[in-house]
């Protein structure tokens, strides 16, 4: 065991211009810092098997989450269950850096929603 960074970890890009850090790549439990830029939003989609955390690190941001929108500020969070639609939204001026806690991982667990009556 390791400690882990932003710095050590593996970077990916996803969307336009957000970034992403596999803090913890494991098969049972995946940790993600992520940011999203202003005016970025990523595609409404469902994870058959994983149960996720969000939990807002720095700046704000609007999750949907069966149609509900959830405003998600600096040091609070939101599970989103398996099989529930969700879609992660920064509308603000200053980008937000999130954790995303999910359980199990999401690699190879995810359904977008274009395309599907969703």
């Amino acid at each position: 065991m390791m400690v882990v960074s932003r710095a050590t970890a593996e970077r990916y890009s996803w969307g336009e211009g957000c970034d992403g850090w596999l803090l913890l790549p494991r098969n049972d439990l995946s940790v993600i810092q992520e940011s999203m830029p202003p005016g970025t939003s990523e595609l409404r989609h469902f994870h058959p098997r994983a149960r996720q955390f969000f939990y807002v690190l720095s700046g704000e941001v609007i999750m949907e989450l069966e149609g509900a929108q959830h405003i998600i500020t600096a040091s609070h969070g939101l599970e989103i269950p398996p099989l529930a639609l969700h879609r992660a939204a920064n509308t603000g001026e200053q980008e937000v850096n999130f954790l995303v806690i999910s359980s199990p991982t999401t690699r190879g667990d995810r359904t977008n929603c274009v395309g599907l009556d969703c």
